[in-house]
């Protein structure tokens, strides 16, 4: 039987998991599985269950809540119930379901929301962030609430009020603060607070606050006692809410009392996380100055106060934080830490001992990225992953530990019946002698000594790192190959996964040296013979939209260009985007203070060379790359009568092309591939 090409609608086909958790006894793993529903245009989220068994007997999977907007499982301590976050009854609340069966019930009933269940190491209390303004946090310590509804009409009633309420409130908006948007939000009044419920059997008493003011916390971590807990929090608050972040630590009761602050250094902290034994207090930690292509670094400190020292100094590369929001986890035996990173285009899980002499040792690797891990009591692990021939999986280790199992499949079908392409690695030199890896993903039917045409896709951050496991970009390599592209990427000097000085080698610089290194690799391919220099496209998002610009502006061998959400006017982004840091720390200025060296690096200083044509895609509410620098763009190109067509996304951020509404996603791909064809000569 011939194998269908992957298009864009195969989207709506694939199943991903996320957040495998497993049991503490290492018998069970509770994960999500994603499914996307055409006809509704949503994602669809359950949780659903591995029962493991022998290490020679098939793991029983099977599907466990009944909802479509469930995530976030926890395992009680004890492993006879879970707690998830669920937005089934409109905003999402914490709910608990027992293991034996029955019906999942919540135990929240936040005004806003809640969400980031964590439970005491005795199981006895569940902690949890949820969201209110000043005036609620009064209202909520004067006990005052609302007389219930006397009938349905009048729920709605209030209900109505309440939304037109909330629509005033903003009416107009008052900004105080910087950033005061992130991802696709202003940010507003209401701060992110710790909570804490008392478990007494299996009925949970009411929540209590134990943080005020106005500022966020983030992330929860339980000391073993179960009277403290630590968290994070900017020493800027007022100023940027969102960076210079270090732990605090703070106790639980009823009486609120003020949290301390466990670290007050010239370094940001993420993940802080307990060890077993109560000893210790781990996190994942950068420097909070220089380039954002510095190593994060895994590191350690004594509960009881004292400094951090960091354990992979020698290991050259960054522990991730951005692949999984618990990307760092104590062994069992409170020895070691394990925590994920990336190396030359793959993610692995690592593990360092927190003694003297700490080794770093690559514990689950291979050719693919973790996305997702957790650890038994037994040290038992499970992981999500992505490789190069399915979009992700649930996996696990044996009982021993020497081995890995597989423990979903959920893509089998779809994939037997559709032609995959292959990619292949490359390794070449730039122009200065530096090394750099590449990936040629050949076209779904590929004959050796014919010339097809090819896409150079790019990667953004700038400090990323691709591979051909990159889980947001393996439907899209393949769909570009299935349509008869050759694809090449590469992972130019900026990337991670290389140590830390190739991450850095792009401070100040960030247009040509790139550029050299990407087309080296475009040289490469053309003198293999297997692309056709006339009938080349390019493109790439956020930072690879810049160096889409960037390279149209210096380079005329492309047929055309496809630039999204990007940022092509550095003066101009820095007063608008929701990371001022990245200029201040990329390129070590204020931008008032040097505007030529910034407008030198910017790609609209080159605009009167860009003759290539060019689409310029963009979200109306992304805040990060905002759409004033595309719509710069796009006008210096059209009072110059350049070839140009822009595409603005609504409702849609910076997230679109991983996380956005379905049907935008299929069109943008399908769009994309239109173009390529026009300009290319593919159809």
């Amino acid at each position: 039987m011939k194998k269908l090409p992957i298009t864009p609608s195969s989207l709506y086909d694939l199943q991903l998991v996320e957040d495998p958790q497993i049991s503490p006894d290492g018998r069970q793993i509770a994960f999500v599985k994603v499914t996307h529903d055409k006809i509704a245009n949503q994602y669809q989220r359950a949780i659903w269950l591995a029962t493991l068994g022998d290490d020679d007997t098939r793991p029983q999977v099977r599907q466990f809540t009944s909802g479509s907007k469930d995530s976030s499982p926890r395992w009680r301590p004890d492993g006879k119930q879970l707690a998830f976050v669920s937005a089934r009854g409109g905003k999402p609340q914490i709910y608990c379901i027992d293991l034996g069966g029955g019906e999942a019930r919540a135990v929240t009933s936040a005004l806003n929301g809640a969400g980031n269940p964590v439970w005491s190491p005795d199981g006895k209390r569940l902690a949890f962030i949820a969201s209110l303004s000043a005036e609620e946090r009064r209202r909520e310590d004067a006990g005052e609430t609302d007389p219930p509804p006397a009938d349905a009409l009048e729920a709605r009633h209030r209900q109505e009020r309440r939304d037109e309420e909330e629509k005033l409130r903003y009416d107009p908006r008052r900004i105080t603060r910087l950033p005061y948007r992130y991802g696709t939000e202003y940010l507003t009044e209401r701060y992110a607070h710790l909570y804490v419920m008392d478990r007494t059997e299996d009925q949970f008493g009411a929540p209590y606050r134990l943080t005020e003011g106005d500022v966020s916390f983030s992330h929860i971590a339980w000391a073993r006692d179960g009277k403290t807990l630590f968290s994070l929090l900017s020493r800027a608050p007022d100023e940027e809410p969102l960076f210079h972040i270090d732990i605090i630590r703070i106790e639980v009761g009823r009486k609120r009392k003020p949290f301390k602050r466990v670290t007050r250094d010239a370094f940001e902290y993420f993940q802080p996380t307990i060890s077993p034994d109560g000893k210790w207090l781990a996190a994942i930690r950068q420097a909070d100055g220089g380039s954002w292509g510095r190593l994060l670094r895994v590191c350690v400190m004594p509960v009881k106060g004292g400094p951090a020292r960091d354990l992979t100094v020698e290991f050259d590369r960054s522990a991730d934080i951005y692949m999984s929001a618990a990307a760092l986890r104590w062994s069992p035996d409170s020895r070691s830490l394990l925590f994920l990173a990336g190396d030359h285009g793959d993610v692995g899980l690592y593990q360092v001992g927190i003694g003297a002499r700490p080794e770093v040792k690559l514990r689950v690797g291979g050719l693919r990225m973790l996305t997702a891990f957790s650890v038994s009591q037994s040290e038992r692990i499970t992981f999500a992953a992505c490789t190069p021939e399915s979009p992700g999986d649930v996996y696990c280790t044996t009982d021993t530990g020497r081995r890995e199992r597989r423990v979903t499949d959920f893509n089998a079908d779809f994939l037997a019946e559709h032609s995959l392409a292959a990619s292949e690695s490359l390794r070449y030199l730039a122009p200065d002698g530096r090394a750099i890896q590449g990936w040629l993903v050949k076209p779904v039917g590929y004959r050796v000594g014919k010339k097809y045409p090819l896409i150079l896709n790019m990667h953004g951050g700038p400090h990323l790192m691709w591979g051909p496991s990159y889980p947001s970009m393996w439907l899209e390599f393949q769909v570009q190959a299935a349509r008869g592209y050759a694809v090449f990427y590469c992972n130019p000097r900026g990337s991670e996964g290389y140590g830390e000085d190739f991450a850095t080698a792009i401070q100040n610089d960030w247009g040509n040296p790139v550029m050299h290194d990407i087309l080296s690799g475009v040289d490469l391919v053309v003198q293999r013979g297997i692309a056709n220099p006339r009938r080349m496209a390019v493109t790439g998002g956020s930072y690879a939209g810049y160096m889409t610009a960037w390279i149209i502006g210096h380079d005329h061998r492309f047929k055309c260009a496809w630039a999204q959400r990007g940022l092509y006017n550095l003066p101009a982004f820095y007063g608008v985007t929701d990371v001022p840091q990245l200029i201040e720390r990329e390129f070590e200025t204020l931008v008032y203070d040097d505007l030529d060296k910034l407008w030198q690096q910017s790609p609209l200083a080159y605009v009167r060379e860009i003759r290539t044509p060019l689409v310029i895609e963009h979200q109306d509410q992304d805040w990060r790359c905002p759409p004033s620098d595309a719509e710069q763009l796009y006008s210096a190109l059209k009072r110059l009568k350049r070839p140009v067509i822009m595409y603005r996304y609504p409702r849609e951020g910076h997230e679109m092309s991983r996380a956005g509404e379905l049907r935008h996603r299929v069109d943008r791909l399908e769009r994309m591939l239109v173009w390529f064809d026009e300009h290319c000569g593919n159809r």
